[in-house]
């Protein structure tokens, strides 16, 4: 099966969010089986870490337009094993500090679809299943079932296309003007109400409209997707595609995240000797931030510090944790909304010897803070997927999390009594009670050891690699094609 992955980030390249290693990832375990040929088609960014790729094969120059604007893209070939990358170059649209951010990030998106879909042409690569992620692709789908010069194209004759909604936060607005201007569409396809939303244009309804195939990362996200009560107000247009629209659960890369051959952290353990790898990591990770262990647990966040996250009610749940009667520790490593920068710095100034904060992102650390936390927190208002507890649960550091979209269906949680599957702490309410309650469970569940022990064995066991979402996925791609 050819497949072509069209992606606005994807690791090693570059990377915001968790877009970037679920397109890696996926792409990384489908090309495994010698009978599908995966290509990644993405932007050659001004920061992409191209040293990823030993050697760079100069594909050469095509012409991509975009109404009145007569451009060129600069194609270049990059290889990870049976994976293969295009990066699609430009140097106004992407050479820039920032993936997004722009006040034309909708054009730069629209030329690098129109430049992907040139550039499958130029490498005579006609894919089966053309899969996109997000609002950044969302318009492929449509450009391939309304534009004559891809309808009759024998390229894409037999081609399925599947958008993936990482996060539908975000629709891809943009002014009514542009369908002509920068796809060459037509004023109908808004007037008809085909791509229209909150009388703009929205990509990702687009997609969702004209893909033949339709997933989200969860199960449970799916459904919060299509429930009347969601914020996101997408219910109405995917209720029409809802026998179409799946939940897949991401899964996790198990190979950089092992502990059992991770080379970034202090000691590597296995679930046999997980007791004494937690021990060493820990003391090392203590000792990187000039802390002393307490008689409490280790507690660890790693996120974007963003209002989504829960990061304000960690703020104000935290502190009684901290305290000489329970001397717990806390690291936090992650940037974001400059006030919640600032107010990480003034907790970390308020227990200088409990809390460790690195405000950033560094690879390293974040592997070793996984390794040497007891627990992880992850108190959400929102998470269609998340990876990081996933993540964590691989290290035998259970997570705290809300119950809400993929939280919800990677997390059995602890409820006080001892329970045959237990790999986490769970609680309900968005708010300083429901992440207090889970930090409590937390800290009852640290002074009994045997109890611990089983639920961090549970955790550590769990298989959250990417083997059974990559076969959801290829059944879906199936059944795509089937129904030609």
């Amino acid at each position: 099966m050819n497949i072509a992955m069209f992606a606005s980030e994807a690791l090693p390249l570059s990377k915001t969010g968790g877009l970037a290693d679920v397109v890696y990832s996926l792409s990384k375990e489908l090309s495994k089986d010698k009978a599908n040929e995966v290509v990644i088609f993405t932007p050659y960014y001004q920061n992409a870490k191209i040293s990823a790729f030993p050697k760079m094969k100069d594909l050469g120059e095509i012409a991509v337009d975009l109404s009145w604007r007569h451009l060129h893209a600069h194609l270049w070939e990059g290889r990870s094993g049976r994976l293969r990358y295009v990066l699609i170059e430009n140097a106004y649209y992407f050479h820039r500090p920032a993936l997004y951010g722009y006040h034309d990030d909708c054009e730069r998106f629209a030329f690098f679809g129109n430049a992907a879909l040139a550039a499958l042409r130029f490498l005579h690569f006609s894919p089966d299943i053309l899969h996109v992620h997000d609002w950044q692709t969302g318009m492929i789908p449509c450009l391939l079932k309304e534009k004559e010069e891809y309808r009759n194209d024998p390229l894409f004759a037999h081609t399925k296309t599947v958008l993936t909604i990482h996060n539908p936060a975000f629709k891809g607005f943009i002014d009514r003007y542009f369908l002509a201007d920068f796809w060459g569409l037509p004023d109908s396809l808004y007037d008809n109400g085909q791509v229209r939303f909150d009388n703009m244009v929205s990509t990702l309804k687009a997609g969702i409209v004209y893909a033949d195939k339709i997933t989200t990362v969860s199960p449970s996200h799916r459904n919060e997707l299509l429930s009347q009560a969601s914020d996101q107000r997408l219910n109405g247009v995917l209720a029409l595609r809802k026998d179409d629209f799946e939940g897949i659960l991401n899964g996790i890369d198990v190979e950089e995240w092992n502990p059992s051959s991770d080379p970034f952290i202090a000691k590597t353990y296995t679930a046999k000797t997980w007791k004494e790898g937690k021990k060493a990591n820990q003391k090392a990770l203590l000792s990187t931030f000039g802390l002393k262990k307490g008689k409490g647990p280790v507690f660890a966040m790693i996120s974007r510090l963003s209002w989504q996250k829960g990061v304000d009610l960690l703020l104000e749940s935290i502190p009684p944790f901290l305290q000489t009667n329970s001397e717990g520790t806390l690291f936090i490593l992650g940037s974001g909304e400059y006030a919640l920068e600032r107010r990480v710095q003034a907790l970390r100034d308020a227990y200088p010897e409990r809390v460790g904060v690195y405000l950033g992102y560094q690879n390293a650390l974040s592997h070793q803070i996984y390794a040497g936390a007891d627990f992880f927190l992850m108190p959400s208002l929102f998470e269609p997927c998340g990876i990081s507890q996933m993540i964590a649960q691989r290290y035998g550091t259970l997570p705290i999390v809300r119950y809400t979209g993929g939280l919800r269906d990677t997390v059995d949680g602890y409820d006080g009594d001892i329970t045959k599957y237990a790999d986490g702490i769970g609680f309900r309410d968005y708010d300083v009670g429901g992440l207090t309650y889970g930090i409590s469970k937390a800290n009852e569940l640290y002074h009994k050891p045997l109890e611990y022990a089983k639920i961090v064995g549970n955790a550590l066991r769990k298989d959250n690699s990417w083997k059974k979402s990559a076969a959801a996925y290829l059944r879906l791609y199936e059944a795509a094609i089937k129904e030609e």
